[in-house]
């Protein structure tokens, strides 16, 4: 792979500043596992120069995380990950490594921070606005939900009309939100067996066709290769269900709407589940990929908290729930914008079952 070309003339940037620029830390391996390039942020992320870096073995700058690896070229990843750095602290990082096309035995490391915000661990980890929303939902059910029945039935009592009906319909609305925020509060395991996720996915897309979806293609991408997930097939039914609604609102006001529905086995994926245990292979992928226009640009990183909308008359609890089902399952929910043209991508990283 030749040196990276310096800027151009007439004022367009070349490949070296671009890749320079670029806001992900990135390190470029040679055929040699010797780093041949290091951008600026991952100098800074590394505490290092590049200059220093280059012709150094990879595993002498950067330790690989302690995890299986892709044997079929296809590359590695590993999401948040603690490695400690022969030169510094600890860093708690989505570690990704991918061969570089038309390069034979290149490869580009990318490293993206994963703060306590992102920490992407078992469901027992869950961050404090998620057992802020747990003890919400507990509380809202008892205290509000008992005087609500009270609130209907004296409308009903009422001589009708306008008003009732709007007294009632406002305390089903009501009604509707405590029950689904009193799924937070359930806090028994999941039972997990062994599912053929296909069947479910075909499900879920009918309904989804059936109802708010109708008149929209949802496109299927599968791997039919996929062996069977360890999951709760009533939990991911409700998943993708729940992200093929938001897919769907996300493009009501695009002019040509596309959802895809995709899987993937993915090699070297893995989640930490506690302290001093192995780490959890999630090679099962399944995507909702829309083209709308994304979440806003301000909560973006907090799609997944509750009561955290991109839409005005969004409460703020579909993707939470998505979280905490997702999490119930020792897996993984990961929202991104990918692609070019860029478009919308709600991932799912699941076990698959044991052989």
């Amino acid at each position: 792979m030749p040196p990276l070309p310096e800027p151009t003339r007439h004022g367009r940037p070349g490949f070296a500043a671009l890749f320079g620029a670029l806001p992900v830390a990135v390190v470029v391996v040679d055929p040699d596992n010797r780093i041949a390039h290091a951008n600026g942020l991952a100098e800074q992320m590394l505490n290092l120069s590049e200059r220093v870096m280059v012709g150094q073995p990879v595993e002498a700058i950067l330790p690989p995380p302690d995890a299986p690896r892709s044997r079929d070229g296809h590359g590695f990843a590993v999401y948040d990950t603690e490695i400690a750095m022969p030169r510094g602290p600890k860093i708690r990082v989505d570690f990704v490594e991918a061969q570089i096309p038309d390069h034979p035995g290149w490869r580009a490391i990318t490293l993206h921070s994963a703060g306590p915000s992102r920490r992407l661990g078992h469901a027992s980890e869950r961050g404090a606005g998620a057992r802020a929303a747990v003890g919400a939902a507990a509380m809202l059910a008892h205290e509000i939900k008992n005087p609500l029945s009270g609130i209907r039935g004296a409308a009903q009592l009422l001589n009708g009309g306008e008003l009732t009906t709007l007294i009632t319909t406002e305390v089903d609305r009501i009604a509707a939100l405590i029950d689904r925020m009193q799924d937070f509060s359930d806090t028994r395991p999941l039972p997990l067996v062994p599912e053929n996720i296909y069947p479910l996915l075909a499900h879920a897309r009918s309904v989804a066709l059936a109802g708010f979806a109708r008149g929209i293609q949802i496109e299927e991408r599968f791997d039919p290769s996929l062996p069977p997930a360890r999951i709760n097939r009533d939990a991911l039914l409700q998943i993708v269900i729940n992200l093929l609604k938001n897919a769907r609102e996300a493009v009501r006001s695009v002019r040509n709407p596309r959802i895809i529905l995709t899987t993937a086995y993915r090699h070297g994926m893995s989640v930490s589940i506690g302290e001093g245990q192995s780490r959890l292979p999630l090679p099962i992928e399944i995507c909702v990929i829309d083209n709308g226009p994304g979440a806003p640009s301000d909560i973006a990183d907090h799609l997944f908290d509750p009561f955290v909308s991109g839409r005005r008359e969004g409460q703020g609890l579909g993707l939470a729930l998505v979280d905490k089902l997702v999490r119930d399952m020792s897996g993984i929910v990961q929202y991104a914008r990918e692609g070019t043209p860029e478009m919308t991508v709600l991932r799912l990283l699941l076990p698959r079952a044991r052989a």
